[in-house]
């Protein structure tokens, strides 16, 4: 077969990721549904509850890993911008999460959720994400 015919057929790394993006988030969103909608009341506080809590790391891991195939699968221009972008984003989440930690310690600061470590990484990734232009 030739190759320009077999490439033409190849899905986008930018629509395998959103595809790969929209199954786990849609999974995550599903599972926190239920337990909203009070389907895991019954395991809350039991060692069962652990494998909600399982369930919901394991999907998180799955859209890392779905990123982390972008990074793969692009040319190198997306791959350093996406790499650029997830490591500021990562960096500046660990530096306010230790900060705000440090705030519960030392400051009487309220005390945040361990999960919305996720969501404020995925924020502060918007948030660097158009300063981000080279691969400078």
């Amino acid at each position: 077969m030739p190759t320009h015919v077999a490439s033409a057929r190849a899905i986008s790394p930018g629509r395998s990721y959103a595809v790969r993006t929209v199954a786990f988030m849609s999974a995550y969103v599903l599972v926190h549904a239920a337990a909203i909608a009070g389907l895991f009341d019954s395991i809350l506080g039991k060692p069962a509850g652990w494998a909600v809590a399982a369930l919901a790391a394991l999907l998180v891991a799955g859209q890392i890993w779905a990123t982390l195939r972008l990074i793969a699968q692009s040319d190198e221009y997306v791959r350093v911008i996406v790499a650029k972008c997830f490591i500021l984003a990562a960096g500046a989440t660990m530096a306010l999460w230790t900060a705000w930690g440090f705030g519960e310690t030392y400051a009487a600061a309220p005390h945040i959720p361990g999960w919305l470590f996720y969501p404020i990484f995925w924020g502060i990734y918007a948030l660097v994400s158009p300063f981000v232009r080279t691969s400078n």
